[in-house]
C-alpha cells in the first residue's frame, strides 16, 4: 500500500456510513449510485478490509469499517475547523454571523441571546434562519451556519461532529392578561386546573416538559390553543384567550410590550437554551459574546 489515500474516496465512504444507504448517500452527494458503490470498492481494494456488510436493506459497518469511520469522522471535523478558522481570519465575508435559531424559541429570547454578538467590536452582519432542530443540524456540520441556538442539546447517539454548549436555564412563568389573572389568582396548580391555556405543540421541548408536569399534578388543562410559533402565543394571550407560558428570564419584557401580568412560576420546569457548534471549545469571538453575556445576565 502506498502511503497516499483518496480522500474523495473517503468521503463517500464516510456518507454512506452516516446516511446507512448508498441510495441515501448518492442522493446527498448528487451522484450516481454506481459511481459512489464503485468509490466505496476502491477505498476497501485501497486498505484491503471489507468496510460494510449488508443488513436487510441497510448497510453496516464492519469492525474495521468502524475504525475507518472514526478517523474520518476526525478527519473532516478537522477539516470543517480549518474552513472556520480561514472564514473568521481571511474571508472577505468574514464579519456575517450565520445563526440557525430553532423555531420554537422565544424571539425575545433569541434577540436578547444574540444582541452582545452585535454590539461587539467586530461589526457583524446578521444572517439568520429558522427552522427544526435537526435540519439546522445538517446545515451547522456542512458549516452554512456558525452557530445554532437551541433548547436541546445534540443528541450524542448522532454521528455528526457538532457540540453543545450550555448557556444558562430558566424556569417558567404563566403569564396573561390582567383579567385573567384576577380571575384564576391563588397557587398556579389551582389556575391551571380551571382556567384555559395556549401551549406550544407537541414538537417541542416545553410541551412535552408541560405535559408531564400536568400529569404530575393531575390537571387536564383546558387547552384554548395550541401554536408552534413563540410570538404567536404572546399575540394570542394578548387577546385574553388563555394562559401562556414563557421563560422567567424574559417575563420583564415580555410583560412591559405585551401588556400583560404573570400569574405564577412552575419552578420545577427548567428550560435549558445551548448554544451549537462545530469546536469543541468555544473560538468563535460572536459565540465567544453570546455565551459570556448570557451567562453574565440573561441567565445569572
Amino acid at each position: 500500500m502506498d502511503q497516499w489515500l483518496n480522500y474523495h474516496h473517503l468521503l463517500y465512504f464516510w456518507t454512506v456510513a452516516k446516511d446507512g444507504s448508498v441510495a441515501r448517500a448518492s442522493e446527498r452527494l448528487h451522484l450516481t449510485q454506481p459511481t459512489v458503490s464503485e468509490q466505496v470498492h476502491q477505498l476497501e481494494k485501497k486498505l484491503g478490509v471489507k468496510l460494510f456488510r449488508k443488513k436487510g436493506r441497510q448497510l453496516e459497518l464492519t469492525e474495521e469499517g468502524q475504525r475507518v469511520f472514526r478517523y474520518a469522522d476526525e478527519i473532516f471535523a478537522i477539516g470543517r475547523e480549518l474552513l472556520a478558522d480561514l472564514k473568521q481570519t481571511s474571508s472577505p465575508t468574514a464579519n456575517t454571523f450565520t445563526v440557525g435559531v430553532v423555531d420554537s424559541l422565544s424571539k425575545f429570547l433569541v434577540i436578547n441571546l444574540i444582541l452582545p454578538a452585535l454590539q461587539s467590536k467586530n461589526q457583524y452582519r446578521l444572517v439568520c434562519y429558522e427552522g427544526k432542530h435537526d435540519q439546522l443540524l445538517d446545515d451547522l456540520v456542512v458549516h452554512k451556519l456558525d452557530l445554532i441556538l437551541s433548547d436541546q442539546p445534540v443528541n450524542l447517539n448522532l454521528t455528526v461532529k457538532a457540540y453543545s454548549h450550555l448557556l444558562g436555564e430558566t424556569t417558567v412563568s404563566v403569564m396573561g392578561t390582567r383579567d385573567l389573572a384576577k380571575q384564576f389568582h391563588g397557587p398556579v396548580e389551582s389556575s391551571l386546573k380551571s382556567a384555559p391555556v395556549i401551549l406550544p405543540t407537541l414538537n417541542t421541548t416545553l410541551r412535552r416538559s408541560l405535559d408531564q408536569w400536568f400529569d404530575k399534578h393531575g390537571i387536564s388543562p383546558n387547552v384554548a390553543a395550541e401554536l408552534e410559533d413563540s410570538a404567536l402565543v404572546k399575540v394570542l394571550g394578548q387577546t385574553g384567550r388563555g394562559l401562556f407560558f414563557v421563560p422567567t428570564a424574559i417575563e420583564k419584557r415580555v410583560s412591559q410590550l405585551y401588556d400583560v401580568v404573570t400569574v405564577g412560576r412552575i419552578e420545577s420546569i427548567t428550560e435549558r437554551f445551548y448554544a451549537l457548534n462545530v469546536e469543541r471549545r468555544i473560538k468563535h469571538p460572536a459565540v465567544m459574546e453570546i455565551a459570556k453575556s448570557a451567562k453574565a445576565e440573561l441567565f445569572r
